[in-house]
């Protein structure tokens, strides 16, 4: 028998209910856009640090900040009034150490650079850029924008792990967290763009995140690809069709936070809002049913 959906979302609003709080906010890379008050430092912030969203969280909230901390406390001002060659002789010189995993202080700059550029066409950031419209659909837009800065940036591995396509079957992890944090009103994201479809979010989808939906019957694919990431959100926008990802933040810091062990048992799993849903170990995965 297969879990029914008040149920199901019953029990998944008492998971934001345990998860959605300042206190898992502080180990979130969003933690550190939210830092800024000026929308468009915000979006920069954001775009910097979905990013660069890989590996353990607090070191990489460390290397979000310290790339940033050359910007100024308006890091989109300061881009707009400098020069591109000041911008690589600056950050050349005050990131001459900075690294994350595949990105190097060359990725990240010439990612800043790309927003830049981007934002003095459209005057007004990105937004514009990633919009849908007449025969585009919102992944035909992030991927027109994939294609074009992998034609523009530098062909290193950190740009390019930057620039999955989700055309080409890609999960698109980062860039689905940073449309989240960018479309969505309620907390904790920053709702700066106000034309982007919230109802047409896909899931930023993790290792933590792909591992409890197949537990509670949201996906029942093995490989967490694009077809699974659409397969979650699809089931999602069952229990709420207009804010599908409003779930995102607790699922995956359930995770994040190392409170879901993977195998099903009272001793460790009983204080769990998904308990009574949970199929955690079992040989027959969960099912949504009507």
């Amino acid at each position: 028998m297969g879990i029914a959906v008040a149920t199901l979302k019953a029990r998944l609003d008492g998971l934001c209910t345990q998860y959605d709080t300042a206190p898992a906010l502080e180990r979130d890379p969003l933690s550190v856009p939210l830092t800024y008050a000026e929308p468009l430092d915000q979006e920069l912030a954001a775009f910097v640090a979905a990013h660069l969203a890989y590996g353990r969280v607090d070191p990489m909230i460390r290397a979000v900040r310290a790339a940033l901390t050359p910007l100024g406390e308006q890091p989109a001002s300061w881009l707009r009034d400098h020069s591109a060659p000041a911008i690589q002789k600056h950050l050349g010189q005050a990131l001459q150490a900075w690294a994350w995993r595949f990105h190097t202080q060359l990725d990240l700059t010439a990612w800043l650079l790309a927003w830049k550029r981007l934002d003095a066409e459209s005057g007004m950031g990105l937004e514009t850029h990633l919009l849908p419209g007449p025969g585009l659909s919102t992944d035909a837009a992030l991927s027109r924008l994939v294609q074009r800065l992998r034609r523009e940036l530098p062909a290193s591995y950190g740009t390019r792990f930057s620039l999955p396509d989700p055309l080409e079957g890609a999960a698109c992890k980062r860039w689905r967290m940073f449309l989240r944090w960018m479309a969505r009103t309620d907390w904790p994201d920053l709702g700066i763009w106000t034309g982007y479809p919230v109802a047409s979010l896909v899931i930023p989808l993790d290792t933590h995140v792909a591992r409890v939906s197949r537990f509670i019957g949201l996906t029942a694919r093995a490989t967490p690809d694009g077809r699974m990431a659409m397969e979650i959100t699809d089931a999602l926008r069952r229990l709420d069709p207009a804010d599908p990802l409003r779930y995102d933040f607790a699922l995956s810091h359930l995770g994040i936070l190392g409170d879901c062990p993977g195998v099903r048992q009272r001793s460790t799993c009983g204080e769990c809002a998904l308990y009574s849903v949970c199929r955690a170990g079992s040989k027959s995965a969960a099912r949504i049913r009507s």
